[in-house]
């Protein structure tokens, strides 16, 4: 907020011999004569200082301005505040519905991805659920990626256990005779740790 201090370029604990001196300097530099192609502007200016000096230059009307303005500013400062905290309460409700967006967008996906349909279909999907293409993409690629991924470890296990079954017995490793059976073989931590100190026994 613009002040008549700032005005005549003076500090609000001004004392008046400063504000005298600052309205000297800026009566010449406003002064339509010394102003010549910008009488307008100066003109104006040059009548704002003599109504800030007018006001600063009473000690009873400075004091009303100075009550005045620290009350505006009080009011202009809780104005802003509560405007600040509207903004603020909106940006967290729109992140609030575009976090319930993007997980119900995420859900669906999943959903027909589990059906068996493709990340094309996913994105066919989304986009006709009001979902945005470049939101669509992303969940699409993402999710396809996981069922892909899922699909994969399920068939590998899967594959694993029919080999485990189908093994004939002959395959299977022999059991340690009882000679070697009860003899304590060092873990491949103990290994590195005997070999790095050269304590290995």
């Amino acid at each position: 907020m613009t002040t008549i201090y700032a005005t005549l370029g003076v500090q609000p604990d001004a004392t008046l011999d400063e504000i005298k001196r600052a309205y000297r300097r800026a009566t010449m530099k406003w002064h339509p004569d010394r102003n010549l192609g910008r009488e307008a502007e100066a003109q104006a200016a040059f009548q704002e200082v003599r109504e800030a000096y007018a006001i600063l230059s009473d000690a009873e009307q400075r004091r009303v301005y100075d009550e005045v303005f620290a009350q505006e500013t009080q009011r202009w400062q809780a104005e802003r505040e509560a405007q600040e905290a509207q903004e603020r309460a909106a940006q967290h409700e729109r992140e609030r519905l575009a976090q319930e967006h993007y997980e119900k967008m995420v859900a669906i996906a999943m959903r027909f991805a589990g059906d068996g349909h493709n990340r094309d279909v996913l994105f066919g999907v989304l986009l006709g659920r009001d979902c945005e293409a470049e939101l669509a993409a992303r969940i699409a690629n993402s999710v396809w990626a996981l069922e892909e991924a899922r699909q994969a470890s399920v068939l590998a296990a899967e594959s694993t256990n029919a080999e485990a079954t189908q093994a004939p017995e002959a395959t299977q490793a022999p059991k340690p005779d009882d000679s070697t059976s009860n003899q304590r073989h060092p873990s491949a931590f103990e290994s590195f740790w005997h070999g790095l100190f050269g304590l290995r026994q």
